[in-house]
């Protein structure tokens, strides 16, 4: 099938689960009640997802506070009860983070719940979400290794062992988010890539590396609106990324100032091109997103393009998400009817 479609990963949380419209907002329920809710949370991402036409699916994210801190909960070595302010996307905006203040490692499975619960009640494929080793130690105090390289590898390490086994729960695609490589380019070259892939070693699932310019929130808006009339960022990394092991690579493209014609350095991988803006609450409509699809058809081959949204929706309102998803599953079918003919010049 031609533009299948996906998302980054989040969706926005039910009312009863934590507050809407906001990172990192506490738990409404505790205990069993909490667990029950983040299932039921997690089927209904599903449903939602199934009913706007979305191909590869993902849980939504809902058992997690935070697309990093949701990994490293389950990471013994981090003391979460004296947290320290810290800059993260090199000082872009501050953040109570907890401490690296011990050898790494895993307590126990991470996201067995919810991709297990996830498995059991789709047949789409399954996209699974993990942050990247590059973006987690730029999410987190060092306290103990004294060198963000080493930390870096020794979160690859864990990474890849969550990775194997939701592979092994049935997850079709694992993805790992890295919105770091967008602003340490340089360190991307020379460890950022080699970390990533040594978080996907031995993988047989489809791997991704997702790198965005952020979550629809104002530290992120405010920054977008310092990197002038062109967003070249992707130009210093895709390079190195096409001769990377990863096989798809997730990025901006609705309503950025992404010049299109970079998709170009990614031969041979698929693109997952961000077709519906998660920085605005104004709703594309399906022309919008054929439209969005055509333009990156210029670069990229017409069967190694999946539709996705250009980041998470986590803190966004749940029925302007909801809308969008249906724009982006009405979009790319839309584009399917209008770029079907695999003899047309397109």
């Amino acid at each position: 099938m031609l533009f299948p479609t996906t998302i980054a990963g989040s969706l926005p949380k039910p009312e009863w689960l934590a507050e809407p419209n906001r990172l990192w907002a506490p738990w409404k329920p505790a205990g069993d009640e909490l667990v029950s809710a983040k299932r039921d949370a997690t089927l209904l991402a599903l449903k939602l997802q199934e009913t706007a036409g979305i191909d590869i699916v993902t849980e939504g994210e809902q058992a997690r506070q935070h697309f990093v801190h949701g990994f490293l909960e389950n990471v013994a070595g981090i003391d979460f009860a004296h947290k320290v302010e810290m800059g993260i996307r090199a000082d872009r905006y501050k953040a109570m983070v907890p401490q690296v203040v011990a050898p790494l490692t895993l307590k126990d499975r991470v996201h067995a719940f919810e991709a297990r619960a996830a498995r059991a009640h789709t047949t789409h494929q399954l996209k699974f979400t993990l942050p990247g080793p590059m973006t987690i130690v730029d999410t987190v105090a060092d306290s103990h290794y004294g060198d963000r390289v080493k930390m870096a590898f020794a979160f690859a390490e864990l990474l890849n062992q969550e990775a194997r086994a939701l592979e092994a729960d049935g997850v079709d695609v694992i993805q790992f988010d890295e919105p770091a490589f967008n602003v340490y380019m340089g360190e991307v070259k020379t460890w950022g890539i080699e970390a990533l892939q040594r978080a996907a070693e031995g993988l047989s699932c489809t791997t991704a590396v997702h790198i965005c310019y952020g979550y629809g929130i104002k530290a992120n808006t405010d920054w977008k609106a310092t990197l002038g009339g062109e967003w070249r960022q992707y130009e210093d990394i895709f390079p190195a990324i096409a001769q990377s092991t990863i096989q798809q690579v997730a990025i901006e493209c609705r309503n950025s100032r992404v010049p299109l014609d970079l998709l170009a350095l990614l031969p041979g991988k698929t693109v997952q091109a961000g077709v519906i803006d998660v920085a605005s609450d104004i709703v594309e409509t399906p022309e919008d997103v054929a439209d969005t699809i055509a333009a990156v058809m210029k670069f990229v081959p017409r069967d190694r393009i999946i539709a996705t949204t250009n980041c998470g929706m986590a803190p966004m309102r749940r029925d302007i998400a909801e809308a969008k998803l249906k724009a982006l599953g009405a979009g790319a079918k839309l584009a399917r009817d209008r770029f079907d003919d695999p003899e047309a010049p397109w």
